[in-house]
């Protein structure tokens, strides 16, 4: 009986110790945000109107140049949700889910949870449609909003409810409250479970996911007042770059799909501005919304204790390069926002230069709350740049798009792979057959001349030196661009 009763009691020390523990853990508030560029107030868009975003900006660090893998939303989602590369995870396309090439792979929230937090997913996080979009295992109970295939939550004007399909019109304006869209119902899901968890002590990672400002742009009326159409600047370069791979160039046939949008992609000036001006007016809707979800935070008594995590899937263009929307390697499509905050360890108004990327917040999350990474990470985490933002860091960003060479979209790896590498001072991309075949195409632009991305420098006698000194960072892959004193991740 003293024998029981001695190991009961270990039992129930070890329980405890183990509550202690999670219970002395930072939360996390996980925020993705659908094809959002850095068109925001704090990374100098003259234009946006994006005061809730700025605000979570002065208050932790922004990452002033973060790059995804795979710009698109599953294969950039999957990617950082496993901490590792798209070639990794075999995924590069919309339907191809993670574990099938990597069944045994712990996901982000999944790790969480291993650990004692309770996990959970409202809205878009691993993706918006099909066997991509799931994962039991990830989290503590059945996501919410995770697949929105109805056309009530996305349109709310009368004339776009009468129409057929999920694509009607590619921007709405209509006097109705957030709440009407999915994004809003989304924020009021989140702020009830913020609500619970003010009341219980329990760590949580709660994922976010906004579906704006993906197309079709459609915002309460408000937000697009927030902009007078006139004065949104107009693309300023809106041909494609001179000497571009028509590879590189190719429409991905996304913006096409709506009713008022021309099937050869022909767009008047009038469309233009009107499409970018429902952009800017998602772009604001969502601020609208992270700035409540921010104050259900602080009004839980949760902000002190809670990491929070804001990043965008991949960049979007919108006119420039005569490209709209994403699936390509230019830097309007690969670059994207990541900012993240924690009183208790980021002090207020940092900014980082340095090259990163979004495999690398999978890593930054685990040292941020004193967890033990699992083997297979391909980043690093970020958590050096929190304290010393002008370190030496990586050398190269890694970003990929892959190429059918009969339709406009591929499917798995495609034809033919684009693999991009940013450097400090310059893109440059291969098209190669297959994932290691020959060199079809290169590209090669100079932002230290041309940061629009407009002239392709790749074929000019005068780069030959450069753009071998670059290939050969393709070559060495992402761990020749880890910095010198961190080798793993």
């Amino acid at each position: 009986m003293i024998g029981f009763l001695k190991t009961a009691a270990h039992s129930l020390s070890i329980f405890l110790s183990a509550t202690l523990w999670a219970s002395e853990r930072p939360n996390i508030l996980f925020v993705a945000v659908d094809d959002l560029r850095p068109a925001l107030g704090s990374y100098g868009d003259k234009t946006a109107v994006t005061p809730n975003l700025d605000k979570l900006a002065r208050e932790g660090i922004l990452f002033e140049r973060a790059y995804c893998q795979l710009a698109v939303c599953s294969p950039s989602r999957l990617s950082l949700m496993t901490g590792r590369r798209p070639d990794s995870i075999r995924v590069w396309d919309l339907g191809t889910h993670f574990r099938k090439a990597v069944p045994d792979a712990v996901t982000l929230p999944q790790l969480f949870k291993q650990n004692g937090y309770h996990t959970r997913s409202i809205g878009k996080i691993l993706h918006g449609s099909g066997s991509p979009s799931k994962d039991p295992v990830s989290w503590s109970v059945d996501p919410v909003h995770e697949v929105n295939r109805d056309p009530r939550f996305r349109y709310a004007t009368a004339r776009n409810l009468k129409g057929k399909g999920l694509k009607r019109s590619a921007s709405e304006s209509a006097e109705v409250p957030d709440g009407t869209y999915m994004d809003g119902l989304i924020c009021e899901e989140a702020e009830k479970v913020l609500r619970q968890h003010g009341e219980n002590s329990s760590p949580f990672f709660l994922a976010v996911g906004f579906k704006k400002p993906h197309l079709p742009f459609c915002a309460p009326k408000k937000y697009w007042d927030l902009y007078d159409r006139q004065k949104i600047p107009f693309p300023a370069n809106p041909g494609h770059p001179e000497g571009g791979p028509e590879l590189a160039t190719r429409s991905w046939r996304e913006l096409e799909g709506y009713t008022d949008v021309p099937q050869d992609g022909k767009l008047s000036e009038k469309k233009i501005r009107e499409l970018r001006h429902g952009y800017y007016a998602c772009v604001s809707y969502v601020d609208a919304l992270v700035g409540r979800l921010l104050k259900q935070l602080e009004a839980s008594g949760l902000a002190e204790n809670t990491v929070v995590c804001l990043w965008g899937d991949h960049g979007f263009h919108l006119g420039e390069q005569g490209l709209w929307t994403k699936a390509n390697n230019y830097e309007l499509s690969a670059r994207v926002p990541l900012l993240l905050r924690y009183p208790e360890k980021i002090k207020a108004g940092k900014r980082s230069g340095a090259l990163v990327e979004l495999v690398d917040v999978y890593p930054t999350l685990v040292r941020l709350c004193g967890l033990k990474a699992p083997a297979g990470l391909e980043g690093i985490s970020l958590t050096p740049l929190m304290e010393n933002p002008g370190l030496i860091w990586k050398n190269a960003a890694f970003t990929q798009y892959p190429r059918s060479l009969k339709s406009h979209r591929h499917r798995g790896s495609g034809d033919v792979m684009g693999y991009a590498v940013r450097k400090d001072t310059h893109r440059y991309v291969e098209w190669r057959e297959g994932l290691d075949g020959k060199v079809l195409h290169c590209e090669l632009y100079d932002h230290r001349k041309d940061p629009q991305e407009m002239k392709n420098l790749g074929g000019l006698e005068q780069n030959k030196e450069t753009v071998a000194k670059l290939a050969e960072v393709l070559v060495n892959g992402w761990r020749g661009a880890l910095p010198p004193d961190t080798s793993k991740p």
